[in-house]
C-alpha cells in the first residue's frame, strides 16, 4: 500500500520521469548545435511519448481519491477493532475472517504524499470538496472508552486512531489551513476549534489518558494554521471558553516544539489586525508567562555548555520571539498595567542582556543580532510607556 511501490492507481509513477528521460536520449545526443532546425517525429515516436506522457503524469485528484480508499480501509478495521474484546455473535462468526490490520507505515506513507498534494491551493479546496476534512478530523477525534482495575475500576478515554497516523492528520489539516480560507471557513463550521482544543487538554485533570506531548504540538500547529488570518476564526476563539487556558498551558510545556509553536500563535493572535485590549487581557496570563523574568522565555540559561547547538538555537528563538512580542504589546498599548507591573524587573533584565550579547564576538555576534535589536527597542519602548488613563468619574456620574 506504500506510495513508493507498485499500487494500484499509484503504479510505479515515481519513476515514470525516467521513461521520458531514456526517450531524450535515445533521440538527443547532445552534440547537435541548437540552431540546426529538428527533424519531425516519427509516428512510432510520438506514440511512445504520448504512453510515457499518460503513465507519467499523475492524476492528482485520482491520487487523492485512492489516498483516501486506503484511508477509509484503515479506518474500518481501526474502528472494528475497539470492539475486540466483546465476544463475538453467532452471526458475526458466520461472516468472513476480519480484515488483516493496515501497515501503519505504508498509511503514513499515503498520508505524508497527501500532505505533499495538498500543499497546493487548487487541490486543498479539491480536497475540502470531497469532504475530506471530515475524514481527518474524524479520525483525529476517534476515540473508545477501556475499562482498568485497580483499587477501584475507571474509565478513560484512549484514541481509536494509532497516535503516529491521528499527527500526521493534524499535519494534513494545518497544510489545508494554512493561509486557505476558504478552507478556514469549513473546518470552522465543521467545529474544528473545539474539537482540537478538547482533545488538546484531555487529561489535565487526571480522569483520562492524557494526549501526548507530540499530538499537542500538532494540535497547536493546526489551530494556529485555521485560526490565523481570517476574522471569523480569530473571534470565535477569542470567545472559547477553554482558549486562554490552552495557551497557559502550551506555554508552560516542558516540550520545547510545542512551547514554540504556542509562543508563535500567541504572538500573531495578539497582534493581529482584529486584536483589541480586550483581547490582551483575556489573555493576559499568558502574556504574563512570557513577561516573567525568571521564565525559559526571556532569561539565558547558563546551565548548558554550548555543545547543544539545537537547544541553543531554540532558546534564542524563543527569546527573540518572546521579546518581540512584549514590544509589540507595548507599541500598540495593550496589556500595559501588566508589563509596567513589571518595568524594573524587565529593565534590568534587558539591559544586562543587551550587555551581554553586545560583547558577543565574530559568528556568535552574528547568530544573536537579531535578540539584540529586540531587546534594544523593547527597552526604548518600555522607558516610553505610560500607565493607562483612568477615568475620572464626577457626582454627576460624566467623565472629567
Amino acid at each position: 500500500m506504500s506510495s513508493t511501490g507498485n499500487t494500484s492507481g499509484g503504479g510505479g509513477e515515481q519513476w515514470a520521469w525516467l521513461g521520458l528521460l531514456k526517450w531524450t536520449l535515445a533521440h538527443q545526443d547532445g552534440t547537435r548545435p541548437s540552431e540546426e532546425s529538428p527533424t519531425m517525429m516519427s509516428d512510432e515516436d510520438k506514440a511512445f511519448l504520448e504512453k510515457v506522457m499518460a503513465e507519467g503524469i499523475i492524476d492528482e485528484g485520482k491520487r487523492m481519491k485512492f489516498i483516501l480508499q486506503e484511508f477509509a480501509k484503515a479506518m474500518e478495521y481501526y474502528k472494528n477493532n475497539t470492539s475486540r474484546e466483546r465476544l463475538p455473535t453467532t452471526e458475526e462468526k458466520e461472516e468472513e475472517p476480519p480484515a488483516p490490520p493496515p501497515d501503519e507505515n505504508d498509511l503514513v506513507d499515503l498520508l505524508q504524499e497527501l500532505r505533499d498534494i495538498v500543499e497546493q491551493v487548487d487541490y486543498a479546496r479539491g480536497f475540502v470538496n470531497m469532504r475530506g476534512c471530515s475524514y481527518l478530523l474524524g479520525a483525529i477525534s476517534a476515540m473508545t472508552t477501556t475499562t482498568e482495575v485497580a483499587v477501584t475500576t475507571t474509565s478513560s478515554f484512549v484514541p481509536v486512531v494509532p497516535n503516529r497516523v491521528r499527527n500526521i492528520c493534524l499535519g494534513i489539516v494545518a497544510t489545508l489551513a494554512q493561509n486557505n480560507p476558504p478552507v478556514q471557513k469549513e473546518l470552522l463550521e465543521l467545529g474544528a476549534i473545539k474539537i482540537l482544543s478538547d482533545i488538546f487538554s484531555l487529561g489535565e485533570g487526571g480522569e483520562v489518558l492524557a494526549t501526548p506531548p507530540s499530538t499537542k504540538t500538532k494540535i497547536m500547529q493546526a489551530l494556529s494554521a485555521i485560526v490565523r488570518c481570517y476574522d471569523l476564526a480569530e473571534a470565535v476563539f477569542e470567545e472559547l471558553p477553554q482558549a486562554p487556558l490552552l495557551m497557559v498551558q502550551g506555554l508552560c510545556s516542558e516540550n520545547a516544539a510545542l512551547r514554540t509553536k504556542t509562543l508563535f500563535f500567541l504572538g500573531a493572535f495578539l497582534t493581529s489586525d482584529n486584536a483589541t485590549p480586550a483581547r490582551a487581557d483575556k489573555f493576559r496570563h499568558a502574556i504574563a508567562i512570557i513577561a516573567d523574568t525568571d521564565s525559559r522565555y526571556l532569561r539565558d540559561d547558563d546551565n548548558n555548555d554550548g555543545d547543544n547547538y539545537y537547544a541553543d538555537a531554540v532558546a534564542i528563538q524563543l527569546r527573540e520571539s518572546a521579546v518581540a512580542l512584549l514590544r509589540q504589546l507595548l507599541e500598540r498599548r495593550y496589556a500595559i498595567a501588566l508589563l509596567l507591573q513589571r518595568k524594573q524587573h524587565l529593565a534590568s533584565l534587558g539591559i544586562q542582556r543587551i550587555q551581554k550579547l553586545r560583547n558577543a564576538k565574530g559568528e556568535d555576534a552574528e547568530f544573536i543580532k537579531t535578540e539584540l535589536m529586540q531587546w534594544e527597542s523593547f527597552l526604548v519602548q518600555l522607558a516610553r510607556a505610560e500607565p493607562p488613563e483612568e477615568s475620572i468619574v464626577g457626582a454627576g456620574g460624566e467623565k472629567n
